[in-house]
């Protein structure tokens, strides 16, 4: 079982919330914030909320901070 949200071929296609914040140097508040404005895309699978790769370089490439 992968416990990271990637594809067969190893690549990653989501972060979950906590791995977002490392990553991208979001705080956890804020990604909340753009989730619940609808601002950033994200699902929910199971118990764990996962944001879309593409979803947050779109918002890093030129969406609203």
């Amino acid at each position: 079982m992968q416990t990271k949200a990637t594809s067969s071929s190893g690549v990653r296609r989501a972060y979950q919330v906590n791995e977002a914040t490392t990553a991208y140097r979001l705080s956890r508040s804020t990604l909340y914030k753009l989730m619940s404005a609808g601002t950033l895309r994200s699902v929910k699978v199971g118990g764990r909320r996962l944001i879309p790769v593409e979803a947050l370089e779109a918002l890093i490439g030129g969406g609203d901070r």
